[in-house]
């Protein structure tokens, strides 16, 4: 099994994923996968696979709207007076069933989900007929990888259309629709809240069963057995289930396979935005290149192989290659959290004057400038997502030790994450009084914009407040949202509840 990704061919033409009216539920169109096609041969079983990869590049997904959506809701932006109006309604808490952004993201999503169906369905089957003792090897670590894809999907839907999760409460609350099949017909109903976050768990037990931590290696395209740890940990934490978080995020910690990023320079060249000699520190790096030790999964871009621009309602600085002019500016009392000495301020952050007739001048956003080696070829603002991170599996680690009242290793986890972003300095510690505040703004500090906010302050039962900052709209700038508000739930989509024999049920947000 050692080094299996050697020889494991290269990502195929991202496909396209279309959306219609039609229930998200449904087998895949037909130009998708053509209908009564079979799995029949290893070549397919690859093929379907890379389907999968291909498909998580949606900008739908980690390229934008997943990723972008829940953290514009919250309170880590201000809308720029004059701007398009992307989001817009996002921003201002008017989320209805019919959102544009909340029906995409759930219908990629599950548009994962039958692929990976797709795959599971026939892969036993197939596997019967292989003879070659290599072909049945890469079989089964693709199907690892493939209950892994399916496991972070699940998750993903469960994060945003479905309540925190209560142990106590959880077997009542309703979870997602568990469409566990991609041939014959079954209701479209939701499972409960504890049997979705159960399925998830099944999964990621199978994938790690059948990956192999040999192949464990920073800068991931694939589903490793680290990925699903990564996985495993994140949901454990949403579970309250304090000692698996500890547990999974502990192997990944304790791996050889990666290393925190630090303030230390990593290489010196000429910058394609300034034209200038820059160093870059290894944090740096991690965002301007897509390129660390502490990248766990990070979905893999060429030039003519790519996913959203995740990073232009934040600059948009195609819009005359001169000035920006974004629709969103850093809050100010997020900016504030960062220390002198922060090294993830001037990678997150830059200090530019706006192209607008009121001529802000603001730190804006340039954690998604882009790529530098896709900007070469006039690609702007996209970056390849990395939605797992080993600073996230410190800061898991962290929480779940403070729900146990591990107080010093709790401050030992965290403070040799700031230690890593700081040039010096970074010890913190933590205690019964004031573990949380400090949690959460370390999350804040390292997951800006990176789509864990809205589901952090839903399942510590917060809400927040947003306070007029310059030169921003005045509607929703004023905005306040008590704990518990049904939007922290987004609704589902309208057409799954109304869809012939639909059973699928509306949460509370649903209008």
């Amino acid at each position: 099994m050692k080094n299996i990704y050697m020889k494991i061919m290269k990502l195929a033409a991202f496909i396209a994923v279309s959306f219609s009216l039609a229930s998200c539920l449904e087998k895949i169109p037909g130009d998708y996968i053509p209908e009564g096609e079979a799995m029949k041969t290893f070549s397919d079983a690859e093929q379907t696979l890379t389907g999968i990869y291909s498909a998580y590049m949606s900008s739908a997904l980690y390229s934008g709207y997943l990723t972008l959506c829940p953290d514009i809701q919250s309170d880590l932006v201000y809308a720029v007076q004059g701007n398009s109006n992307t989001f817009g309604n996002i921003w201002l808490w008017d989320i209805r069933s019919t959102n544009s952004e909340v029906e995409a993201v759930y219908a990629a999503l599950y548009r994962v989900i039958g692929l990976c169906n797709f795959y599971l369905d026939q892969v036993e089957e197939l596997r019967n007929t292989l003879t070659d003792d290599e072909e049945i090897q890469y079989l089964d670590y693709y199907t690892g990888e493939v209950y892994c894809a399916r496991a972070l999907a699940y998750s993903e839907l469960i994060k945003c259309f479905c309540k925190a999760y209560d142990p106590a409460t959880a077997a009542d609350e309703l979870g997602v629709v568990l469409a566990d099949t991609y041939f014959g017909e079954k209701p479209a109903k939701r499972a409960s809240l504890k049997e979705s976050y159960e399925f998830v768990i099944n999964d990621l037990k199978k994938a790690e069963d059948m990956l192999d931590e040999e192949n464990d290696y920073f800068d991931s395209a694939y589903f490793t057995h680290a990925a699903a740890h990564a996985i495993h940990a994140r949901v454990a934490l949403y579970m309250q289930d304090w000692d698996e978080a500890i547990r999974h995020s502990t192997a990944l910690i304790d791996s050889d396979a990666f290393a925190l990023a630090t303030t230390s320079a990593y290489t010196t060249q000429v910058s394609p935005i300034t034209g200038a000699a820059k160093t870059y520190s290894y944090i740096d790096w991690m965002w301007t290149n897509d390129a660390s030790f502490e990248n766990i999964w990070r979905i893999g871009y060429t030039s003519t192989s790519y996913g959203g621009a995740q990073g232009s309602v934040f600059l948009n600085f195609t819009t005359d290659y001169y000035y920006y002019y974004p629709d969103y500016v850093p809050a100010e009392w997020a900016l504030n959290l960062y220390a002198s000495n922060d090294m993830r301020y001037g990678a997150y952050f830059a200090q530019a004057q706006t192209g607008y007739s009121h001529q802000l001048t603001w730190p804006l956003l340039i954690k998604y400038f882009g790529n530098e080696g896709l900007m070469q070829n006039m690609i702007y603002h996209v970056n390849m997502p990395k939605p797992m991170r080993l600073a996230e599996q410190y800061l898991i680690r962290a929480e779940a030790y403070c729900r146990k009242a591990n107080w010093s290793a709790a401050s030992a986890d965290l403070t040799t994450l700031r230690q890593a972003r700081h040039t010096s300095g970074g010890n913190t510690s933590v205690n019964a009084s004031n573990w949380l505040d400090t949690v959460s703004d370390e999350r804040v500090r390292e997951l800006y914009m990176e789509g864990f906010r809205l589901n952090d302050l839903k399942r510590w039962g917060r809400g927040f407040e947003r306070t007029p900052q310059s030169m921003t709209q005045s509607e929703g700038s004023s905005l306040k949202i008590a704990a518990g508000d049904p939007l922290f739930v987004w609704p589902i989509p309208n057409h799954e509840i109304i869809s012939p024999g639909s059973q699928v049920q509306p949460n509370e947000s649903n209008r």
